[in-house]
């Protein structure tokens, strides 16, 4: 298990900036204005040789009123009560403050291991502010720079001597989850030998010599399931941080009434029923119109970065302003990006008409979300609770859908049924006459037609035999990729590129 680091101290000193260098990526927020970090972000980092489960905090602000700011508080003192070592950071250049002295009692209090560090130490301007930081009585400070990456070194004896020699082995250990799962062989170069112009092949051979094939052999199933990336999204003051809230059941996240409260992707580890779930609470997402300011930029920028990277979006709606456009243009993000789609009416308590507004929703959702292909809606209450155990089921059932495998004798006996009954309308008097059909991956479905003059086949036709694949083998609410190739022609190269030779009548 990682050692975990919770990286406190009043706001502005650098925190997030730590934070971010400790796990390698850019991961938290990081702007001149103090106040940036709101809940408290947790991800997994490296210290040299040491694995640790990094928390970056809310700046420390000493209130206890019902104020934002003593709400950031209350998050920074839980991840303290969490955490097994805190990092105690203070600014070099501005030295030791009144907030500083407050804070070190805090942590005193707090009966845990301390490291104390001066950030912004580059330089000589630093110098005098890491010997300021003795008078605070909790050790050595050590001297940093998380802008410069300076001082690491030393923060790893300072860890190794404050934790003592058992208990820093013990965080040395690591046990790596093995997630990987078969590639598989490459289905196309199976099928290559059919042919697919080969008049005396019926369709019952054709599946027949598929089957035989061997393109369905299933993948390795992996020691340890990967967790569902269940990305939480919406407009701002939607519900979302609510509902992770009551799903967890605890106050993990900083809500109030307040809209844009969340500005970090803020990634949870939960699980549900035995199954591991990685939720990600994210910002609001506005119209790009009304997106101004910087900090306002970077949230919705990480949003986006959250949903390309999620398992399944839930796109979270106030249930008096569903589905409106910017609604919408979340939904088609989430399909284009090829991730599964469950959409959540939040506030449900507050509807009066529940059963015709349930009615109205689901016809708008079907009308204005066509590509995702009958999503599941879910009406709940964030605040109240209800209905949030209908969440989850949905959402591991479009995460099947997203998962699945079809077999390629299914999925081609359906092809000729299909055909059979609407073919693909002819092009400039000549017939495109679809042959075999194969998935090529999941996450999402992906499938391969190939077909004779396929590269003429109209975008209509390829749509019809999307949406049959999702009735026939009930995916919905995932987005279905077609891609048709046209079949090798056996006689090109044989005759000329104007045909066969004509015979000429010669003159008298």
């Amino acid at each position: 298990m990682p050692l975990k680091l919770a990286i406190v101290g009043r706001p502005n000193v650098g925190k997030s900036t730590l934070f971010n260098r400790l796990v390698g990526k850019k991961l938290a927020l990081v702007d001149d204005q103090p106040g940036v970090t709101r809940d408290r972000k947790m991800a997994e980092g490296r210290l040299a040789t040491l694995p640790l489960l990094v928390i970056d905090t809310a700046g420390f602000d000493n209130v206890r009123d019902d104020s934002l700011e003593a709400r950031m508080r209350a998050q920074t003192e839980a991840a303290i009560a969490e955490a097994d070592i805190a990092l105690f950071l203070i600014d070099a250049r501005v030295g030791v403050t009144p907030e500083d002295e407050t804070f070190a009692m805090l942590l005193r209090r707090a009966n845990m291991p301390v490291v104390l560090a001066a950030n912004k130490a580059e330089g000589r301007q630093g110098e005098a502010g890491v010997m300021d930081a003795f008078s605070l009585g909790l050790g050595e400070p050590v001297g940093l720079s998380a802008e410069h990456g300076e001082g690491f070194a030393e923060l790893y004896e300072a860890i190794r001597n404050v934790l003592g020699p058992e208990a820093f082995e013990r965080a040395l250990e690591e046990a790596e989850p093995n997630y990987a799962g078969s590639g598989g062989d490459d289905i196309l170069e199976k099928l290559a030998h059919i042919d697919i112009d080969d008049e005396t092949l019926s369709d019952d051979e054709l599946v027949a010599a598929i089957e035989a094939a061997d393109v369905d052999t299933p993948d390795a199933e992996p020691e340890t399931p990967r967790p569902i990336r269940l990305a939480i999204v919406g407009r701002p003051n939607a519900g979302k941080s609510t509902l992770i809230n009551q799903l967890l059941q605890s106050e993990r996240l900083l809500t109030g009434p307040e809209a844009g409260i969340t500005r970090d992707s803020i990634t949870i580890d939960w699980e549900w029923e035995g199954r591991q779930i990685r939720l990600v609470d994210t910002a609001g997402l506005r119209r790009k119109a009304r997106v101004q300011e910087k900090l306002e930029r970077m949230s919705t920028a990480e949003t986006i970065r959250s949903l390309k990277y999620a398992d399944i979006v839930a796109l979270v709606m106030d249930a008096h302003e569903a589905l409106e456009k910017q609604d919408l243009q979340i939904a088609d993000l989430a399909l284009r990006e090829g991730r599964g789609l469950v959409l959540v009416i939040s506030k449900w308590d507050s509807v009066e008409d529940q059963d015709g507004a349930a009615r109205h929703i689901r016809d708008l959702a079907n009308r204005l979300v066509p590509n995702g292909g009958g999503a599941p809606v879910v009406f709940l209450s964030g605040l109240t609770g209800r209905h949030v155990e209908k969440l989850m089921p949905a959402v591991v059932k479009v995460y099947k859908d997203w998962t699945a495998k079809v077999k390629t004798g299914d999925l081609n006996r359906w092809l000729r049924h299909t055909v059979e009954h609407h073919p693909p309308p002819s092009v400039q008097g000549k017939r495109i006459k679809p042959r075999y059909m194969a998935q090529m991956k999941a996450r999402p479905p992906t499938f391969v037609l190939i077909a004779s003059r396929g590269d003429q086949m109209p975008e209509g036709y390829k749509r019809y035999l999307i949406n049959g694949v999702r009735e026939a083998f009930d995916m919905h609410g995932v987005p279905i990729r077609l891609f048709v190739r046209q079949g090798k022609n056996p006689y090109a190269g044989k005759i000329g590129p104007d045909g066969p030779p004509r015979y000429k009548r010669p003159r008298e």
